[in-house]
This record gives C-alpha cells, structure tokens and sequence, in this order.
C-alpha cells in the first residue's frame, strides 16, 4: 500500500454498500459532494471532532493510489490537505475495514497502529 487513507461510516451503511456494490458516502458527504477521508493522523482527530461517542462504527482504508483521479486532495480544516473522493467507492478497492469501537471513557479505539 502507497498512501492510506480512511474514512469511518456506520457499519449499517457499510453493509449497505457491500450489498450494492458501491458506497456512494453518507449523508454529510453526500451533501458536501464527495466522500470525506483522511490521512493516518487526521481520522484520529476527524472521529474525536465529527463522531464524538458514535458507536458501531466501521473504519475503511484504501490505498489513495487505487481511486485515480476521482480522488483529490483539497484544503480544509487549518490549511490541511484531506483527500475527497468525487464519485462512489467500489468497496473492491478497500485494503481492509474493521469496527470502530468506543473505549470506557468514550473515546475510539483505533483497530491498527496509525502512528
């Protein structure tokens, strides 16, 4: 894998997409027009400011690589560059997911070492 990014989704629509064969986002990103993602150290800060005490989550990683030019990465919050995905994810090109859970004091348990 070249570059991962991520995005996090609640496992209903991730469930969803799975059976459609494509994941056109969330509500917010549908409304924004593209699907949100973030590098290693923003999906941290992007579940803590945007899904604070969500549970049931599922957190996705995909090699930016493999989405082509559909994939741009813009400035946003504080002058970062996110990646947004203008168009649906085929849920084939995903690296891997795995849930997102809420540990005792409910805060994200991150499933791999984003460091």
């Amino acid at each position: 894998m070249n570059t991962p990014i991520y995005h996090m989704c609640k496992s209903e629509e991730w469930r969803a997409a799975l059976a459609a064969g494509r994941y056109l986002g969330s509500s917010q990103d549908q409304a924004d027009g593209f699907i949100h993602f973030s590098d290693r150290r923003q999906i941290v800060v992007s579940a803590a400011k945007h899904r604070a005490g969500q549970d049931d989550l599922v957190l996705i990683e995909v090699d930016a690589d493999a989405l082509g030019p559909a994939l741009k990465w813009e400035t946003s919050r504080g002058g970062a560059l996110f990646p947004h995905l203008y168009g649906p994810l085929d849920p084939a090109k995903v690296a891997r997911t795995a849930p997102l859970r809420l540990d005792g004091s409910g805060r994200h348990v991150f499933p791999w070492d984003l460091a």
